[in-house]
């Protein structure tokens, strides 16, 4: 969540950055923060006023007793009581205070930074880049209309193709589950298992220690990556226990930091991690979702680093590179798009999605968002870094990436490179995968 310090200090800028993520009624939530706020503040210093009083007089009586005054001794505890109760009433109105402020600002995203354009929609986000095309700073996805030819005749979609050559059974997932966990069959499941080894193999060597974490994780979790509170309804959750299915490997291993104080030397920090996610989709309809487009659980790598402010700028353009390393390696047409600011994330400050282009769909597919999410994160996480030589520890900047999620990747894989003899496998992925072609 944004800090009470930033709020106060730049109240200005923050108001201008909610207006460019279209945050409803931004001054009016901003200046009931601060209000809450005076409140708070008003109250200790009542507060210590009156801590500093009972203390004066608490050391008047013994003195009284002494001198034989009883009577005025006992006025005087009179008032240290009154004194008391009224700072209990106090504590109580800090509380109070603090809670409905907590609250304000878990309702408040994050503030873009100066360089995401504006925009309120999808169709606004800019393409920054391409395989395909040269891109210009006036390229938007609005009026981006590009859509390669890739010289296949009549291409089946992926969802045909996986039947084709028994990869995957949509049938029996709904089955054994519901729609959208599908069961990975022969080559269908050796094709995961390969992407999955070839995603954490490119980490391994970018520097990324593997993390195995937990696919479950309570709320505290949640609560510090922003998932929670769960404006949308997305989470699984699990009511008996109180835990929660994870959306993303970015909620455990972001975690990993919670309550932690790290030295500067140790900065960046990098993890990868490979997980299933589940997610609810809940409002998805369409033609759009089809096959492999958007499921319930799929397979996904994920890349998490821990920063100091002034580098962090520096580690998500090292992520950039990275994912945009694994579709070149993969040979798929793909392109890159600075989303703007009312297509941004409830957390980030700045992100970059990836999309592949699926030719029998002739749409782009999102595989990867890369962000920055600046303190929001670490702000909830209490994760904090102590700068060399200083005592007091500063706010870590967070920020990750998918590299990559697997369903969409399959599918332009599939489609993309379907052949009349079979499938072609990119040569990158030929050592995990065994073989060349799925005939």
């Amino acid at each position: 969540m944004l800090t009470l310090k930033l709020i106060s200090e730049q109240t200005e800028r923050v108001v201008k950055g909610l207006e460019k993520k279209h945050f409803p009624n931004a001054k009016e939530a901003i200046d009931q923060v601060l209000a809450v706020d005076k409140k708070r503040r008003e109250a200790q210093q009542e507060l210590d006023k009156c801590l500093n009083e009972q203390k004066q007089l608490s050391g008047q009586i013994g003195k009284l007793m002494k001198e034989g005054q009883k009577d005025q001794a006992e006025q005087v505890k009179q008032q240290v009581a009154e004194l008391k109760e009224k700072s209990k009433q106090l504590d109580e109105t800090m509380a109070q205070a603090q809670e409905e402020m907590t609250t304000l600002l878990c309702q408040i995203p994050n503030i873009p930074y100066d360089e995401v354009p504006e925009g309120k929609v999808a169709e606004d986000n800019h393409v920054v880049k391409s395989n395909l095309k040269e891109c210009t700073a006036e390229d938007t996805v609005g009026n981006w209309n590009v859509n390669p030819s890739l010289g296949i005749a009549n291409p089946l979609p992926h969802w045909e193709l996986a039947k084709k050559y028994n990869l995957i059974d949509f049938d029996l997932g709904v089955k054994i589950t519901g729609a959208g966990f599908p069961v990975y069959i022969g080559k269908g499941a050796q094709l995961q298992r390969a992407l999955i080894n070839f995603f954490l193999a490119e980490a391994n060597k970018a520097g990324y220690t593997e993390i195995m974490p937990p696919t479950v994780v309570n709320a505290a979790s949640g609560y510090g990556t922003g998932q929670l509170p769960d404006k949308e309804g997305q989470m699984y959750h699990c009511e008996v226990d109180d835990f929660y299915l994870i959306p993303t490997a970015e909620v455990p291993v972001t975690n990993l930091y919670r309550d932690v104080i790290l030295d500067e030397k140790d900065l960046p920090i990098k993890n990868c991690a490979y997980t299933e996610c589940f997610r609810r989709e809940a409002g998805s309809y369409g033609k759009d979702v089809r096959g492999l487009n958007r499921l319930h659980e799929f397979s996904k790598i994920e890349i998490v680093r821990i920063d100091k402010p002034e580098h962090s700028k520096e580690s998500h353009k090292e992520m950039l590179a990275h994912v945009e390393g694994l579709l070149k390696k993969l040979e798929l047409p793909y392109r890159i798009l600075l989303l703007c600011g009312g297509d941004q994330s409830f957390t980030s400050a700045i992100c970059y999605d990836f999309e592949v282009y699926s030719e029998a769909q002739g749409r782009w597919l999102e595989v990867s968002s890369v962000s920055n999410f600046d303190t929001y994160q670490a702000n909830r996480l209490k994760c904090r870094y102590r700068p060399e030589g200083s005592k007091k520890p500063e706010l870590c900047h967070t920020l990750n990436g998918s590299a990559l999620a697997l369903p969409r990747i399959v599918a332009a894989l599939l489609e993309n490179n379907q052949t009349e003899n079979g499938i072609k496998i990119p040569a990158a992925l030929v050592p995990y995968m065994g073989c060349d072609i799925i005939d």
